[in-house]
């Protein structure tokens, strides 16, 4: 028996658009996605943002969660600070699989 001939069928899916990392501007792959809550959690905050892993980890690493509740609730906020720009400047260089340790800033001990 000959098999009927399959006409090409046009998909319908289409690949979501990657995310880019607000902070550096790197597509953040699905490994090294973190979410952000602008707010902390503890203090109430809901909304969150989708960030690198280094970058979330670098934001907690300089802020407590009383700075960022009150200071840098916002992405903009948070890239006027002087390190965390010197951070970023730095990371948005680095491939977007780019994944280093983060140590804690001298200036919250």
């Amino acid at each position: 028996m000959a098999r009927k001939r399959r006409e090409e069928i046009t998909s319908w899916y289409q690949k979501p658009e990657p995310e880019i990392c607000p902070l550096c501007g790197r597509i953040i792959p699905e490994d090294q996605r973190d979410e952000h809550h602008l707010v902390p959690k503890s203090r109430g905050g809901r909304e969150t943002q989708a960030l690198h892993r280094i970058c979330h980890r670098q934001i907690h690493a300089l802020f407590s969660e009383a700075e960022l509740e009150k200071s840098y609730a916002t992405v903009d906020a948070l890239l006027e600070h002087e390190e965390m720009r010197k951070f970023v400047t730095w990371v948005s260089k680095k491939p977007p699989g780019f994944y280093d340790g983060t140590k804690r800033s001298n200036r919250r001990r």
